[in-house]
């Protein structure tokens, strides 16, 4: 019910999957208010993007957020769905490239970063965006929704042409424990006919076998396999818990997505914000604690 933080600074080192180089990123502290904030401390005056929905500047195989000023940060999405699915609202991010690391291609060594560190309450309410209308965005065969509920589930249909993935479909409540067992693990997913073209417009130059499971054909190529049998519709999912996060609070309502990717996510919620019948922030009540208790108030800002 209350805003959490990090306890602590915490750090990590990757390769970005669309430049290929290689990125340092740490996640430090903030005070209640500040949501996610990324900060690139590679550039003069070490300029700031909120993680916001209005921020995002492109959407090709990531999400990427720009201040519109020409500093971009991408490839967000796998960061967030950590921090929104183990409930961590206000954090800053540093980075010493325009790309968070994408590690192993899942959201898990993120929620290890987190875990590693833990987290703490603050003094002030959490806000909720609650949906109250049901939104929905058809793009062709492709569609996503947003519809009334007290919680926050996710589910995604996929079908592809390659019978290594084919049609699959699941549904998720979003919490702490069920991020952690349903998707944290779930890797981005590419196709091998797509690698020499996709890297003739600059994307995935650092993706491989080690950050991404890679199909050819009918064919999984990676050595061990997939880490669940629907891998694939689980990071789909993933991805969308990343992409919702920049509605800047938690959502309580019912996501649906079908054959779409983070463009659609993204014009979901700009649809969603544009019609203010469909929706309203809600503030938990805040229930009082001993003064000896979790609550860390203003004493966890991040270091400037």
């Amino acid at each position: 019910m209350r805003q959490t933080t990090l306890k602590n600074r915490v750090s990590c080192r990757g390769i970005g999957l669309h430049s290929g180089n290689a990125v340092t990123m740490a996640l430090l502290p903030a005070l209640a208010g500040t949501g996610i904030v990324f900060r690139r401390v590679d550039l003069p005056g070490r300029p700031e993007i909120p993680a916001l929905f209005d921020r995002v500047e492109d959407t090709r195989l990531c999400t990427q957020i720009g201040d519109g000023d020409g500093v971009r940060v991408g490839t967000v999405e796998h960061l967030m769905a950590a921090l929104s699915g183990l409930g961590v609202d206000n954090a800053v991010v540093l980075l010493d490239g325009p790309e968070v690391p994408v590690m192993d291609g899942s959201s898990a060594p993120f929620v290890q970063l987190i875990d590693k560190v833990g987290v703490i309450e603050l003094s002030a309410p959490r806000r909720y965006l609650r949906v109250l209308e049901p939104i929905e965005v058809v793009d062709g065969p492709r569609s996503v929704s947003l519809a009334p509920a007290e919680t926050f589930a996710v589910g995604f249909e996929i079908d592809f042409e390659s019978a290594a993935v084919a049609r699959q479909e699941g549904e998720y409540a979003i919490g702490p424990a069920s991020f952690r067992r349903d998707l944290a693990r779930a890797r981005t997913f590419g196709f091998a006919e797509q690698v020499e073209q996709l890297r003739s417009l600059g994307l995935i130059r650092g993706g491989s076998l080690e950050n991404a499971v890679v199909i050819s054909g009918d064919k999984v190529l990676n050595e061990g396999g997939l880490r669940y049998d629907d891998e694939f519709v689980r990071h789909k999912a993933l991805d969308a818990v990343g992409d919702l996060a920049l509605a800047g609070a938690p959502i309580l309502g019912r996501f649906l997505g079908r054959k779409s990717g983070h463009d659609l996510n993204n014009r979901l919620l700009r649809t969603l914000f544009a019609r203010p019948s469909a929706w309203r922030w809600d503030e938990a009540p805040v229930i009082a604690r001993p003064a000896a208790g979790r609550d860390m108030g203003r004493r966890a800002a991040a270091p400037v």
